[in-house]
């Protein structure tokens, strides 16, 4: 019998009592060492253990954001996974991705899912955007022990803000820091190890105003640049047909793009750099 079970099988009381909002405070009082960043480490570095995932992109558009990954994961020199997925739905109008140690990056990303839907449970409404990004740098803050010895996990959070006064406007992107500190970033931003070519790359070409289905398209040339250039990113594998993950967030809530349409635009971007490679 599982410990702290009465014999007649009922869940103890802290589970059935009205509690906090946070799904992250109750798991650190019920059972501390699920959370990411409670379990004990042995001492050292431990970053070459696990697959690293690498580069992630986000685009504010016209009505909306838009956020792509690439598919690889790496583990030193060697290609750890060809098609892991990095960027996820936190909840109905915003989206996450993840750069770092991949096992508790989207372990972090599940827990952050979790604690939105909880929120809104207990609550009955839903956070808003600024305390969504809050929510997730606490927890990124409380990995703080293991990225001190290599396990770092930070994420690129984007959504449609449903209380923004300017609908055009109401697509925002936040970054962090590896202690947890959040920084909304204006039009675009990238992170991962190929997040200086990406963001080199969008610079170039980012505009105010961009269309959606514009945005979509620049997130895939920004991405197949850093794969150009860096070598724990993936471009588009035409061989093995696996391409970027691509999600939109706008005022309808949160939709990836089919295997199909995200074939069709990176074929396109391959064609157009197989007459001019650099872009």
């Amino acid at each position: 019998m599982a410990a702290g079970f009465d014999p007649s099988g009922r869940l103890p009381d802290v589970f059935t009592n009205a509690g906090t909002s946070s799904f992250t405070s109750f798991l650190s009082k019920v059972a501390p060492e699920m959370l990411p960043g409670r379990r004990p480490l042995p001492p050292g570095m431990a970053a070459d253990m696990a697959p690293h995932a690498t580069t992630i992109v986000a685009i504010s558009a016209e009505g909306g954001v838009v956020m792509a990954g690439d598919r690889r994961a790496t583990m030193g020199n060697l290609i750890a996974q060809r098609d892991i997925e990095k960027v996820h739905p936190a909840d109905a109008y915003s989206l996450v991705g993840i750069a770092g140690t991949a096992g508790i990056g989207i372990e972090l990303m599940r827990l952050f899912q979790v604690e939105l839907e909880h929120y809104e449970k207990i609550e009955g409404a839903m956070l808003s955007l600024d305390g969504k990004a809050n929510r997730l740098a606490s927890m990124i803050r409380g990995n703080l022990g293991a990225a001190m010895q290599g396990l770092a996990v930070i994420p690129l959070f984007a959504g449609f803000d449903l209380a923004a006064t300017d609908p055009a406007r109401a697509g925002r992107i936040f970054s962090f820091d590896v202690t947890g500190g959040p920084y909304e970033e204006t039009g675009y931003d990238a992170i991962g190890s190929g997040s200086l070519f990406a963001k080199s790359a969008l610079k170039k070409r980012f505009r105010p105003g961009l269309s959606i289905d514009d945005a979509v398209r620049l997130a895939v040339e920004a991405l197949y640049d850093a794969a150009d250039d860096d070598t724990a990113t993936g471009g588009p594998d035409l061989t093995r047909r696996i391409y970027p993950v691509v999600m939109t967030a706008t005022a309808e809530g949160t939709h990836r793009l089919t295997d199909a349409e995200t074939a069709a635009i990176a074929e396109a971007v391959v064609s157009a750099r197989m007459e001019n490679p650099g872009g």
